[in-house]
């Protein structure tokens, strides 16, 4: 059955019994086709998904009426968010594609001291905006009803030191070829990933990172690219929760 994000809030049917779904909904609809009763799936990103079906198709307006709300049960048992400091080229992409279809509730992309791709201001919200779409359209194909939220990017530094002091209600790892611990369950419903460029965190950005809680832990003797190390933990995270 088709799935659709929207990103107006869905609600109980109204006196009419059908609704008008935003362009962007819309145009995927017309795309596909569908034809009045087809039924489909919606989600605007609060967590239910509706059951649904096509009630009326034109040009400009696609109507449907929301049938029944559905809690899917398709999350991670932890809320984890991966701080990575952003790969270059096409990578990032990749990354925020497969970090959403892995169950990350979170991204924040960081520029640190090695990093190959820089991004500020008007570039960076752009990206921002289209790591967004990715992860709306990942959850589209994945079966998640709660997007990946993508954060505004940050420098590294600026970030942890916003960070407040770490509590007992989240475990934040830092990936790290100095750390020699490999991953073990934790009983913490949250998790914090940090994660560096293709050079890697330098010592003096590994060092401030441990001071604001980070374990380093270690992935195994392999040295693997920035955008595989975050997702080959996420990987071993939704396996083992």
């Amino acid at each position: 059955m088709p799935r659709f994000h929207v990103d107006t809030p869905l609600a109980a049917p109204l006196a009419d019994g059908d609704i008008a779904l935003p362009p962007g909904a819309a145009r995927h609809v017309q795309v596909l086709r569908l034809q009045p009763g087809d039924a489909l799936t919606l989600f605007d990103g609060s967590g239910p998904e509706w059951q649904a079906e096509v009630t009326a198709m034109g040009r400009s307006e696609v109507r449907v009426r929301l049938i029944e709300a559905r809690q899917a049960q398709r999350e991670l048992a932890r809320a984890v968010t991966l701080a990575v400091v952003m790969p270059a080229n096409d990578r990032m992409d990749f990354l925020v594609e497969k970090a959403t279809e892995l169950g990350a509730a979170a991204l924040q992309p960081l520029v640190s001291e090695r990093s190959v791709l820089r991004l500020a201001g008007e570039r960076a919200d752009k990206k921002r905006a289209h790591w967004q779409g990715v992860a709306i359209a990942a959850a589209e194909q994945s079966g998640r009803s709660v997007p990946l939220h993508v954060e505004p990017v940050m420098p590294l530094s600026a970030w942890l030191a916003a960070l407040p002091a770490p509590g007992d209600d989240e475990w934040r790892a830092l990936l790290s070829p100095r750390a020699t611990q490999r991953p073990s369950p934790f009983p913490q419903p949250r998790a914090l990933f940090l994660s560096g460029p293709e050079g890697g965190l330098s010592d003096a950005e590994e060092d401030a990172a441990r001071a604001r809680g980070f374990a380093g832990i270690s992935l195994g003797p392999r040295i693997l690219r920035a955008d595989t190390a975050p997702l080959a933990l996420l990987s071993w995270l939704s396996l083992v929760a």
